[in-house]
């Protein structure tokens, strides 16, 4: 009798495989979902820049900048896209007059409320954010 060997692995080499790949996603995934979260914060300062130009844009053509009833709306003819939410779904907040200048433009960040840190930080705005006014959509 000759014998037939046997083509396959193991449970425990299927074990080990499963251990080294749980391993790996433990230590890739945490480093991935990082990365995703500074890129929402890069993709906001890039928009609020964008707004800024257009409302320089509006400021040139009107001699002023739209007031806090006509909101970030009036701005819409400047922009190459449609006027963006932030990020994470909200509108960007705009305030006439500003804390610092004649305007303000920026994000509550991810948690939607003033303050925060990290993720949570307000973007696009060094002082307090308070007595604001939302686009007007």
């Amino acid at each position: 009798m000759s014998k037939s060997k046997q083509i396959g692995f193991t449970l425990l080499e299927l074990l080990v495989v499963i251990v080294i790949i749980g391993l790996l996603a433990g230590y890739v995934a945490p480093r991935y979902f990082s990365q995703v979260g500074k890129s929402e914060t890069q993709v906001a300062r890039a928009q609020i820049d964008a707004l800024e130009k257009a409302l320089d844009q509006y400021r040139l053509e009107h001699r002023r900048y739209p007031t806090a009833e006509e909101g970030l709306v009036a701005i819409q003819p400047y922009l190459k896209k449609a006027l963006p939410n932030d990020p994470w779904g909200r509108p960007y907040v705009y305030r006439v007059p500003g804390h610092a200048g004649e305007y303000d433009v920026f994000s509550y960040g991810r948690d939607g409320k003033a303050g925060g840190t990290g993720e949570d930080a307000d973007i696009g705005f060094a002082g307090q954010a308070q007595d604001v006014s939302l686009n007007k959509r």
